[in-house]
């Protein structure tokens, strides 16, 4: 074979590795592209409340992080009983029954909500071992695989709080700006992460900190130090992983990008979140023209929570667009606005009751709290089976209105 003849198979050969032998998600312009190389739009859901329960997704009121939640629950039944219970709900709340249904239904991705401690020996959710984050989440990411059913990890709760909300499961200030421990401490653990699913091509990418500083903070104090932040934990995975795009949340509950210069990482893309506003594309222009101006990909991490037809008229504006998203949420306490809702269970309302009751001092603690907690334990049984997915039920509107199939 002459040498011209040798150049060009070469060169056909190493065209075709890098055109149809893509493993890893991977950005180009505007684009995801996804393992064949073409280009790939996110469409599913957000899996909240498994990792990172939320008070209102238990029906409760100003009880709402996990860790208010986690101390509700043990006033009420102890802290033995409240360490089985977590463990059960982690077990049973997300399972491969799930994981079948979401891709059957038309899904092809979802986003999971972590919070920092599954990956340290801080106690959270019954437990202080610091590997129960990848235990979960690989037996997730298995069944995942098996599905084909791609995932996006959204680190929700980070060291020192990244929010000052409940949602952060922090102390009510985004202390992880302005605290170097914090800020290490965070890189590190994604780092281990990075570590871990390096080669790991179920995964889409790392959605680094969700919805940092909210609106009623110092924004001109608190915004310029997200870039930064942002550009300490790219580093430290990049050290480990050079194959998963990067995510970036606007600041102000991922809603505002003018904290943002050029992209600093060559494979990373940009999301928003986007609730109750009118379903407009004029709502979202603002970060259509970021990715215009930066050749970068922008995504809707999370939506949703409303009505039927404000779900279906703003997904189908960013399926015009060709603006991937993740709904919030999969599952929900008896909940029409989601793809699945389960009931209440017996006797429930007395724990609702409890939580929302205001409680200063043990004193108020011990007057309010039922005297019969058999009652109690059951109802928590109760929660735990029917947040099962044999026992859920489908939301026809609402799956519908994202464009999906009823099974």
């Amino acid at each position: 074979m002459s040498k011209k003849k040798i150049f060009i198979v070469m060169l056909a050969y190493f065209f075709c590795k890098n055109i149809f032998g893509q493993s890893f998600f991977k950005t180009s312009g505007k684009n995801i592209l996804g393992p064949d190389g073409k280009p790939f739009v996110m469409k599913g859901t957000n899996l909240g409340n498994w990792l990172v329960p939320e008070g209102y997704m238990f029906g409760f009121k100003e009880v709402s992080s996990p860790r208010l939640i986690n101390q509700m629950l043990t006033e009420l039944a102890g802290p033995d009983v409240i360490n089985s219970f977590w463990k059960k709900f982690m077990e049973v709340y997300i399972t491969a029954d799930d994981i079948h249904y979401l891709k059957s239904a038309g899904m092809n991705s979802i986003r999971i909500p972590f919070n920092y401690r599954l990956f340290t020996s801080e106690n959270y959710m019954g437990s202080n071992d610091s590997t129960r984050g990848f235990f979960y989440l690989d037996k997730l990411i298995n069944w995942c695989k098996k599905e084909k059913l791609y995932v996006v990890l959204d680190m929700h709760c980070a060291p020192g709080g990244q929010t000052g909300d409940n949602i952060d499961d922090g102390a009510g200030y985004p202390f992880l700006f302005e605290n170097e421990p914090s800020k290490n401490w965070c890189a590190a653990i994604w780092k281990s992460i990075a570590v871990h699913y390096s080669n790991e091509k179920i995964i889409i990418g790392y959605d680094l900190l969700n919805e940092p500083i909210a609106h009623y903070f110092d924004k001109e104090k608190l915004n310029p130090l997200l870039e930064p932040m942002y550009k300490q934990i790219a580093k430290a995975i990049r050290e480990a992983d050079k194959n998963h795009i990067l995510i970036l949340g606007g600041a102000q509950w991922d809603s505002n990008f003018q904290p943002f210069g050029a992209p600093f990482d060559n494979n990373v893309v940009y999301t928003f979140h986007k609730y109750w506003t009118p379903p407009t594309r004029q709502v979202i222009q603002d970060y259509i023209d970021f990715g215009i101006k930066y050749n970068v990909p922008i995504y809707c991490g999370e939506t949703g929570e409303n009505d039927n037809a404000w779900v279906e008229t703003f997904r189908k504006m960013l399926d015009s667009s060709s603006i991937g998203w993740h709904y919030w949420p999969y599952k929900k306490l008896d909940n029409t606005r989601g793809i699945m809702s389960f009931g209440k269970p017996a006797n429930y309302d007395t724990v609702i009751t409890y939580a929302n009751t205001p409680k200063n001092n043990f004193e108020d603690i011990r007057k309010h709290r039922p005297a019969n907690i058999e009652t109690i334990k059951k109802a928590l049984d109760g929660f735990l089976e029917n947040c099962k997915f044999k026992n859920c039920t489908q939301n026809k509107g609402y799956i519908e209105a994202l464009g999906f199939v009823l099974q």
